[in-house]
Formats: structure tokens, sequence, C-alpha cells
């Protein structure tokens, strides 16, 4: 049986070259990363292609070879991938669920704690040389977690890692789903208006697809609460990034923590780089060395369970 696997843009995972992609199978070709033009040429003959968050479009996966059966998007969200023209050609598609839910759960509270006490602002007045917090007296806003009301919207494996955690530190949870939940032990299900208007953190954990895409957009920053900041740690997309810089600029929410954006890395000028009330990370929630490990693990998993006849993680069915 054809067991050849190439991994597309290995780099985009191994940025430190600490990981070991010859587990994926016998016969595996390993590229940092490929352009467009490049790819056709290079899965040529390969069953299996592996790719990390790769933009492969319908008019691209239309003219794979025929040796190609798989296509494994090297993590949770496969928004990338055409999964319409992928079942035209008969090819699967699989992901990597949960590999990375504790690590960007806690990149969500590291923002969430960091904004609470304003640590950005902390750390550009040392930068610049000003110890007058040290000197004089804390000149920030320096606020408790506890007794707060989270909002965390998606109900998956990461949001109900953010949960419990907001838990532990004796929050409230409001959350909202696309499908229809029950109440649960500290643990309100509500409508996104609702989570919208009460809560005083609000994070969020769904998928991008074409219902999510802006999700929060301009009419629903409206509704938060002016002391209110936004966490994104899911895909930048379902933000409107300009509806939300106005909001930031005007001060009609307090803040936002962002390990994602519309585009990655934004612009030269984005004022998100340099707003006071913006903590700003580069999509680093999944980027732990442990996360990373687990993560070839699993495309290992995923790619022999495919061998053997027993595919697992399958999303284009």
């Amino acid at each position: 049986m054809n067991q050849k696997v190439v991994v597309l843009n290995a780099g985009k995972m191994d940025f430190d070259g600490k990981l070991d992609f010859s587990t994926l199978s016998p016969d595996v070709t390993v590229y940092a990363d490929s352009e467009p033009d490049q790819i056709l040429d290079r899965i040529r003959g390969a069953c299996v292609v592996v790719t990390k968050e790769l933009p492969v479009p319908a008019e691209m996966i239309r003219q794979f070879p025929d040796s190609v059966k798989l296509i494994c998007e090297a993590g949770t969200g496969y928004n990338n991938i055409a999964l319409d023209a992928a079942r035209e050609k008969g090819i699967r598609v699989c992901n990597v669920p949960a590999y990375s839910s504790h690590r960007v759960a806690h990149t969500a509270v590291m923002l969430m704690l960091n904004l609470a006490s304003t640590m950005q602002t902390q750390i550009k007045m040392l930068a610049r040389g000003d110890r007058s917090n040290f000197t004089d007296h804390l000149q920030v806003p320096h606020v408790e977690l506890n007794g707060k009301t989270l909002g965390v919207i998606g109900a998956g494996n990461i949001g109900r890692q953010v949960i419990r955690i907001a838990q532990a530190m004796d929050m409230n949870v409001l959350c909202h789903a696309r499908r229809e939940h029950r109440n649960e032990e500290n643990l309100t299900f509500v409508s996104l208006e609702q989570l919208l208007r009460e809560s005083d953190f609000i994070t969020v954990h769904c998928p991008l697809t074409p219902q999510t895409r802006h999700l929060i957009d301009e009419k629903a920053l409206a509704m938060m609460k002016p002391t209110a900041f936004l966490i994104n740690t899911s895909r930048g997309s379902i933000v409107d990034e300009e509806a939300l810089i106005r909001a930031l600029e005007k001060g009609q929410i307090a803040g936002a923590g962002l390990d994602v954006q519309e585009t990655e890395p934004p612009a030269d000028g984005n004022p998100l780089y340099t707003l006071d009330n913006v903590i700003l990370t580069p999509h680093m929630g999944w980027k732990g060395m442990e996360t990373r490990q687990r993560l070839v693990g699993v495309i290992s998993e995923n790619i022999r369970g495919f061998f053997e006849g027993h595919p697992v993680n399958i999303v284009s069915e």
C-alpha cells in the first residue's frame, strides 16, 4: 500500500527544530513551507498530505493527483480546506481535535489575568524607565477575577477547560453554544445577547464558519459593558477587527486580549499593536512544546488509523 506522506509546511509547527516527523510514516517528505505554485508538484505520488493552517482551496484540490486519499489538517480548525471539493475527489479530511485544549485555555486565562491588572501598561511604563508604580502608588486599574462574570462563547473542549479554570477562580460563568444545552451546576446557558450584556469578560472558543464569521461585530460590541474585556484565542475573523478597533479607540469596551487576528501577522501600522488597552500575542496558544509534540503524535495516530482501514477524526463525511 502507498504510504507516502508529504508535510507541506512543517515550519509552522516545528519553528524550533525540535519535532520528529519520521513517526508519521516509513515514507515521509517534509517541507518547511510551500508556496501555492509548488504544492501540486510536491504531492505527486503522495497518499497523505499534511498541512497546518495552509489554504487549500477548491480549485487546487480538484487538481490533486488521484494518489491523494487523505488530507490531515494539523490542528483543530479546518476552515482553510475546501471540504466540498475534497468530497468530490473522494479525499477524506481529518483534523487533530483537543490536542491544545489546556494550552489555549491557559492562554485565554493569562490574557484575562493580565488585563485585570493592566499588566501591558505596567510593562510599558518600566520599559520607558517609569518606576512610579513602585515609588508613588499603583496608577493603573487592578481588579479581582473572583466574583466577576465570564461569558464563554462555545462549549467545546477548549471552552469547557476555560470554564473549569474560571469556576476554580470563583467566577460566575455564562455560556452560549450553537446547540441547545441544559443548565449545569454553576453554569448557565444563555443567548448571545444576554451573554454580551451581562459579562465582565467574554472569551471566544467557537470554530470559524460562515455563521460565526464576524459574530462579534459592531452591534455585538455595542451590547457589551464599557468595563468589559474581550478575549479571542479561537480564529481572528470571528471578530470584526475594524469594528473592534473603533470600539477600543472610543473606550466603548475596556480592552481586548487577542491571540488571533483577522490577518496574521497584522499589517504594519495596525492600531492593535499600539493601543494601550490591548494585549496582542502571535497565535501562540497552541505553540507550547508539549502541545506540539502531542500534535505530531495525534497526526501519526490519524495516519496509522487511515492506513489500517479505521480512519479517525474525519471531518469531511
